[in-house]
């Protein structure tokens, strides 16, 4: 694979991956560094691929697999983010209920979302990312969906 190649796949799905990674991990820090480990892993494998959409779901995998290694990492259990550090030293910046709402959502129910409502998904599609079965997606879609509501309705009583 050339510089050149390289360059225009990152240019291509850079914002879709890191993206992905901040809604999974919540830490832009995290999700540089998942960004970087996606990419690397690219370059380093050179797969070869079907079409556009196969080199995407791909890409999407490995995202999600390397967000799952994040959190299993000891490193990942024996800190704490300088985000949570700052915000409980100084208090919470001004968010909106929705942005609020969905950084407080349990990770699977936040990936989900993601990939349905940004990234335009099927649920076969995010099924495929995710190594679940669609009805799993669906089901997770429901409750996150219910949770948000739950959470939206309380800010406006």
């Amino acid at each position: 694979m050339t510089g050149t190649e390289l360059e225009s796949v990152i240019r291509r799905y850079a914002d879709m991956v890191y993206r992905l990674a901040m809604a999974r991990l919540a830490n832009p820090a995290d999700a540089e560094d998942i960004f970087q480990d996606v990419f690397l892993r690219y370059a380093e494998k050179a797969p070869a691929f079907r079409d556009e959409e196969h080199r995407k779901a791909w890409l999407l995998r490995v995202t999600v697999n390397c967000c799952k290694s994040h959190f299993r990492s000891p490193w990942f259990r024996q800190t704490a983010s300088l985000e949570e550090a700052v915000h409980t030293a100084a208090g919470e910046p001004e968010q909106s209920p929705l942005t609020e709402a969905l950084a407080t959502l349990p990770g699977k129910y936040r990936i989900v979302l993601h990939l349905h409502y940004f990234e335009d998904l099927s649920t076969q599609e995010i099924a495929a990312a995710t190594g679940q079965r669609a009805s799993t997606v669906r089901s997770q879609l429901t409750r996150a969906r219910g949770l948000l509501r739950k959470m939206l309705k309380g800010e406006m009583d």
